[in-house]
C-alpha cells in the first residue's frame, strides 16, 4: 500500500516534469529551428502552422488533465449507510462489496478514500479516480497527450534529420537510431543536447502509443456501456445502443468538449447534479 501512495505521488511529478521539458524542446528548439530566414517567413509558414499545432494540443491536454483532477469523483459514502462491524469495513476496504442504497458499480477507493459513482479505475498519472464525473476529460486528455506526443515525435525526427544529415526514409533507421547514436556519445562524436533529443523521441514514441492504445480500449468500453471495474469484477450490464452509452459520457454538446477543455457539458450527470 505505500509503495502505491508513493507511485501515486511520483506518477504526476512525472507527467508534469516530461510536459515541461516537451514544451521547452518544442518552442525553444524545435520550432526555432524551422524558421530558416525569419524577415522572409510567410504569414502561414509550415513553422507557424506546426507552432499553433502544438500550442492546440499541449493546452487541450493541460487543461483537460486540470479538469480531471478538478472534477474528483464525489464521495457517495458520505450520504450511504456503511453499517457497523468490522466485517463490513473489511468489505468496502477490499471494494468486494457495496451497501444496498450504494448505486450499481459504486467501489470504495484505498488511494482516494472515497466512494465513486460507476467507478473505472485509479489513474496514477493524475493520482484521482476516474468516474461518471470526469470520464470525458480523461479520455479527452488521453487524446490529446497522445497527438501531442505524435506530434513532438515528428518534429524530433525533423531536427534530428537537419542535425545529423539522416534520412529516416527506410523505418529501420529510427529502429537503429538508439543504438548508434549511444555508440557515437560516448566515442564523442555527439552532442549531449543531440542525444537527449534522440531519448525523447523513444519516450514521445512510447507514451503516445499507450495514451493512443487505452484512449482506444475506453472508447470500446464506453460503447458496451461497461467500466474497467465492471469488467474486472464481471458484473453484466444491461444493454443499451451504443449512442446512448456515448451521450452518457460526452453529452449532448460533445464537440465544444473535443475542441476545448470544458467540463461535462449536457451529460446526464450535470442535468441530475442541476436537478
Amino acid at each position: 500500500m505505500l509503495v502505491l501512495r508513493l507511485l501515486n505521488v511520483i506518477a504526476p511529478a512525472y507527467f508534469l516534469c516530461i510536459s515541461l521539458v516537451t514544451f521547452v524542446l518544442q518552442i525553444f528548439l524545435f520550432i526555432p529551428s524551422m524558421f530558416r530566414d525569419p524577415s522572409t517567413t510567410p504569414l502561414f509558414s509550415p513553422a507557424l502552422l506546426h507552432g499553433a499545432l502544438f500550442l492546440f494540443l499541449s493546452a487541450n491536454a493541460l487543461g483537460n488533465y486540470v479538469l480531471v483532477i478538478q472534477s474528483s469523483p464525489e464521495d457517495l459514502g458520505k450520504g450511504l449507510n456503511l453499517g457497523e462491524g468490522a466485517e463490513v469495513v473489511a468489505d468496502w476496504l477490499d471494494g468486494s462489496k457495496s451497501p444496498g442504497s450504494a448505486l450499481p458499480s459504486t467501489h470504495f477507493c484505498r488511494l482516494c478514500a472515497r466512494v465513486t459513482q460507476r467507478h473505472d479505475h485509479h489513474c496514477f498519472f493524475t493520482g484521482n479516480c476516474i468516474g461518471s464525473r470526469n470520464m470525458r476529460n480523461f479520455i479527452m486528455f488521453c487524446l490529446y497527450t497522445s497527438l501531442a506526443c505524435l506530434d513532438s515525435l515528428v518534429a524530433g525526427m525533423a531536427y534530428i534529420s537537419a542535425a545529423l544529415s539522416m534520412s529516416f526514409a527506410n523505418p529501420l533507421a529510427f529502429l537503429t537510431l538508439l543504438p548508434h547514436s549511444i555508440s557515437q556519445f560516448f566515442s564523442g562524436a555527439l552532442l549531449s543536447s543531440e542525444m537527449f533529443v534522440i531519448l525523447m523521441l523513444y519516450l514521445w514514441l512510447g507514451i503516445g502509443l499507450a495514451c493512443a492504445g487505452f484512449c482506444c480500449h475506453q472508447m470500446l468500453l464506453i460503447l458496451r456501456g461497461q467500466t474497467r471495474y465492471q469488467v474486472r469484477k464481471g458484473m453484466v450490464v444491461r444493454a443499451r445502443p451504443w449512442r446512448e452509452n456515448l451521450q452518457e459520457v460526452f453529452g449532448k454538446r460533445w464537440l465544444l468538449g473535443l475542441l476545448i477543455p470544458v467540463l461535462n457539458v449536457g451529460s446526464d450527470y450535470c442535468r441530475q447534479k442541476e436537478k
